[in-house]
């Protein structure tokens, strides 16, 4: 039995897919009652239009239920940030994901001067709250806000058909973008958005991406070519050299045709000796960032935005040294701002960055998982939670 809230059907069970035994790769399918927004908050039902334009469909509330699959999300499940950065398991039941795309379905007490209204499509990322006025907040650092929340990490994600969240703190979703393409940019996008942009690179310069085929990798590729101008080198396994070149590499180096030595000989041969002005690691590899530390040219930065598994390893070569006497930057990030995520979501309505991502049905999530763990997985995945 549904409750009706004006012209909106909300039904009291939805489903959602939870980490049934945290550590291990395993999902399971569930009935969860449906939440009610507290103050300050909305109730988003995730959806996926499949390529049909927001405004026609925004008054239709029976849509497929979406969420982009993540490489966080793969590790949070597995606990394999524990060591890393300290973050706990989660329990038994937990339900991740930290990519959604929905509708607005009821309105809170206390959000009447919100910007979004009941009807708007909105997205969900890993931060869905934040003070807004402490130091962290005021300077662009969101992501270390000491109040934020954190969807599919410490609060309940988007592997479900229904959340709440902030009424000030959603991503607006702009009409002509679809929805499935739009989820990805909700992590993947804005992630390699921010490392570009704080890359100190020109336009015309080199920029390497490591783990260029992967789901943020691509992505980077996209945004680094086409908005940015940079001249990419895209560094994978061989097998995925034309799905980067089709993003927007100039060119590609196969790691499986080289050692340490020779993958950082190959970028300096393509870079005519210089080395590249920066390298984005897109791959949680360990030995990865050893390699592109020594691709930099002199005064080149290194953005670490893949986040390794395991127990903490430096990073091989960063010797202070070195760092200093060829004046090299490393620098990290962590997802993006509320301005980030606008502007990515602007870019991707003009068709500058299109993910490229395929559908899967809700009981394949373990599958997924698999591919991902197993390196195999090009690009994005995006579970239809119908």
């Amino acid at each position: 039995m549904a409750v009706q809230k004006g012209d909106v059907e909300i039904p009291k069970t939805y489903k959602a897919i939870i980490y049934d035994n945290p550590g291990t790769i395993s999902t399971k399918i569930v009935e969860l009652e449906t939440p009610e927004p507290g103050l300050g908050e909305v109730l988003v039902r995730l959806c996926n239009t499949f390529g049909v334009n927001a405004q026609s469909n925004a008054r239709i509330h029976n849509e497929l239920t979406q969420s982009s699959v993540c490489h966080t999300d793969q590790a949070i499940m597995e606990s394999a940030w524990t060591k890393t950065i300290g973050l706990p398991p989660v329990k038994p039941g937990f339900v991740g994901g930290h990519e959604g795309v929905g509708f607005v379905q009821k309105m809170g007490p206390g959000t009447e001067k919100a910007l979004v209204k009941l009807g708007d499509r909105v997205g969900i990322r890993l931060t869905t709250s934040v003070c807004g006025s402490c130091e962290k907040c005021l300077s662009g650092l969101e992501t270390k806000c000491p109040a934020r929340r954190s969807a599919g990490i410490r609060d309940p994600g988007t592997f479900q058909q229904y959340l709440v969240s902030s009424a000030f703190y959603v991503t607006p979703i702009p009409d002509e973008l679809d929805s499935a393409l739009a989820a990805p940019m909700l992590c993947a996008g804005i992630t390699v958005y921010t490392a570009l942009n704080r890359s100190d690179a020109r336009p015309g310069q080199w920029v390497v991406i490591s783990g260029a085929g992967g789901g943020l990798g691509h992505i980077a590729c996209q945004l680094g070519s086409r908005a940015m101008g940079f001249r990419i080198i895209g560094v994978d396994h061989g097998s995925k050299e034309k799905f980067v070149r089709d993003c927007g590499a100039e060119a590609f180096v196969d790691v499986t045709k080289f050692d340490d030595r020779t993958i950082v000989e190959e970028v300096k041969r393509i870079t005519k000796g210089r080395g590249a002005t920066a390298a984005i690691l897109c791959t949680g590899n360990n030995r990865a960032y050893a390699q592109a530390l020594a691709m930099l040219a002199d005064g080149g930065t290194l953005i670490c935005a893949g986040v390794p598994e395991g127990e903490p390893v430096e990073i091989k070569g960063a010797r202070p040294a070195d760092i200093g006497g060829r004046c090299l930057t490393i620098r990290g990030v962590s997802m993006g701002n509320k301005k980030d995520a606008i502007e990515v979501m602007e870019l991707a309505a003009r068709g500058v960055v299109n993910s490229q991502c395929r559908i899967e049905k809700m009981e394949n999530l373990t599958k997924v998982f698999e591919e991902m763990s197993e390196g195999r997985l090009m690009g994005r995945v995006v579970v239809d939670l119908q």
